[in-house]
């Protein structure tokens, strides 16, 4: 590997320095109150688009909290792409994978950090234009497509609800389908865990209504297949009309 070239190693220098001053001294000719001053606005450019991303997690934490939690990850964290929109998935990327954080956070934090990076995800998702369809096709008959910016998500907490006035005090599995509309807005909707399962099976295998519907009547052994496939169609049409479906495949 070739050594560095001199405004390279002024750099990274420089970088380690803005990163943690008490650990890395101040690359030659830089003074002490330039230094300071341009940490400052780094780290504050920083704590901007985490701001925008997780405003909640930020009120429950703190001012005190969130200031050590992005201190630590400014210093620590190594971030795999150099794109300023996904400075926060690489928060929550590190936000996860750390097991030893500088503050102690309540059990539900890393979930609620995640459900509200998923609006910002959604919201920039880059996507395909969606197969042919016809929006009024019965969605039981056809194979539904599903709008093209969407995540099925699963919690171990009712991440939708905390907020400053209610914080879970035990689990609640939750069922949370985020997408992006027709009109280009991010829709939240609360599933159960069967109407979370037919979403999953219309994205991994494209069945038709009927067939993913009969496929869970089997998988939970349900007695009354056509009694599933009556809600089963009426969660298509719910879906539809809230337009996380866009119509049946042609």
């Amino acid at each position: 590997m070739n050594a560095p070239l001199p405004f390279q190693a002024f750099q990274w220098a420089l970088a380690r320095h803005l990163r943690s001053p008490r650990n890395a001294g101040r690359p030659a000719g830089v003074a002490p109150r330039r230094a300071g001053i341009y940490r400052e606005l780094v780290r504050n450019n920083l704590e901007g688009f985490l701001l925008a991303c997780f405003p909640v997690t930020r009120t429950l934490l703190g001012p005190r909290r969130w200031r050590r939690l992005v201190s630590a990850f400014f210093r620590d964290a190594r971030c795999r792409t150099p794109y300023f929109r996904e400075i926060p998935r690489e928060f929550l990327r590190w936000l996860l994978d750390t097991e030893t954080l500088p503050v102690e956070l309540p059990p539900w934090s890393r979930e609620l950090a995640h459900y509200e990076w998923a609006e910002l995800a959604v919201d920039v998702m880059e996507t395909d234009a969606p197969p042919n369809h016809d929006a009024a096709d019965d969605l039981m008959a056809s194979r539904p497509v599903l709008a093209a910016a969407l995540m099925n998500l699963a919690y171990a907490w009712p991440v939708h609800r905390i907020g400053r006035d209610w914080r879970p005090r035990k689990p609640q599995a939750t069922h949370l389908l985020v997408f992006r509309d027709a009109d280009d807005a991010v829709q939240f909707i609360e599933l159960n865990p069967v109407s979370a399962r037919l979403v999953a099976l219309l994205q991994a295998e494209g069945l038709t209504g009927h067939a993913a519907c009969l496929r869970i009547a089997d998988e939970l052994g349900y007695p009354n297949p056509d009694a599933l496939l009556f809600h089963g169609a009426q969660l298509l049409q719910q879906l539809r009309a809230a337009g996380a479906i866009l119509g049946g495949a042609i």
